[in-house]
């Protein structure tokens, strides 16, 4: 019962969209490990040799089990994918290999990742349909996406940045003139 409630949970969230890869991941692993299907991440299984021996039949059922669960795994990693992402992985035939290539496009840190989530959390600003909580919320995960990518910002920068990206008005009630 428990499980189910997390999966709901989990299935509310946002899916892959490529720059929150860092929260996919970690949902990711703690789902198909409540579905006991992590294991399919980090493993692949070949298909047995034809035989008519006993240990050949028990092989290819021990084989067929494990194909089972890890197209389950597919399906749930691809289930958690934005719409246009889908496409790119879809031809994976492992969830392994899936998992793999996922963390090669969006888990490094290359350069254009980085750029790109400096500049991000630079230009930010707050949007007049958040409240102050969800904004602070939403500059929060970019710092951590930023320490994940080992940029590490004192707490200075982190309250230049915040007052940074707040509206004229929003400056104005912090520092009246």
């Amino acid at each position: 019962m428990a499980t189910k409630n997390i999966i709901a949970d989990l299935n509310k969230g946002e899916k892959l969209t490529g720059t929150n890869y860092d929260i996919w991941h970690k949902k990711m692993t703690f789902l198909l490990n409540e579905q006991e299907l992590f294991e399919h991440l980090t493993t692949i299984m070949t298909r047995p040799p034809e035989g008519n021996t006993a240990q050949s039949r028990r092989d290819l059922e021990a084989f067929e089990t494990w194909s089972k669960k890890d197209r389950c795994a597919r399906f749930t990693l691809l289930s958690y994918m934005h719409d246009d992402l889908i496409g790119a992985y879809e031809h994976c035939a492992t969830a392994k290999e899936m998992w793999d290539q996922l963390r090669f496009d969006f888990g490094g840190t290359s350069v254009t990742r980085l750029r790109s989530l400096v500049l991000k959390f630079e230009m930010y600003k707050k949007d007049p349909k958040n409240s102050m909580t969800e904004h602070l919320r939403i500059m929060s995960t970019m710092i951590r996406d930023l320490k994940n990518a080992e940029v590490a910002l004192s707490d200075e920068q982190q309250v230049q940045a915040v007052i940074r990206s707040l509206p004229d008005s929003g400056l104005k009630m912090l520092c009246p003139v």
